[in-house]
This record gives C-alpha cells, structure tokens and sequence, in this order.
C-alpha cells in the first residue's frame, strides 16, 4: 500500500512539471510532498513490522534455564574428560 503514495507522488511531481497555473503548481508540489512523506512512514511501518518477532518461538523461564543447565552440564563434562587425558 505505502508504494501507492510513492506512485501518487511522483504523479503529482509531473503534473507540477506539466501545468501553466501557478495554484496548480503550488497543489501540486504539496501533494507531492505530503505522499512522499506518508511513502516513507509507510515504509518504515513495514520495515518496524516485518523485524517483530513470532511470540509462540520465545522459549520460556523454565526451558531457557533448563537449557543453561543442560550446557552447564556438557561443558563440565568436557572439562572433566579434558583434565582427565
């Protein structure tokens, strides 16, 4: 949806390039500028949205210390094993 506005806004751009009357000309350039900068908040919303992460692939409490347990473990084993060659 947010290209539409840049679309619209280069639209605007040329029909400023094109016109004779100075009220055009005026419209036009605001128009333009105004798309343009709903184009890029467009954007930036898209790019905000596109990096949110999915909430049911967070681990929680209890796994993440679980996890940390479990490396805890295998790294004392490697040491162990290590110490003992």
């Amino acid at each position: 949806m947010h290209w539409l506005f840049l679309l619209l806004a280069v639209a605007a751009m040329a029909l400023a390039f094109l016109t004779t009357s100075m009220a055009v000309l005026a419209g036009c350039l605001i128009a333009a500028l105004v798309l343009f900068v709903a184009w890029v908040f467009g954007l930036y919303q898209a790019r905000v949205a596109g990096s949110d992460r999915d909430a049911t692939q967070m681990i929680d409490p209890a796994e993440l210390r679980r996890l940390r347990e479990l490396a805890e473990a295998r790294k004392q084993e490697r040491d162990a094993a290590g110490g003992a060659s």
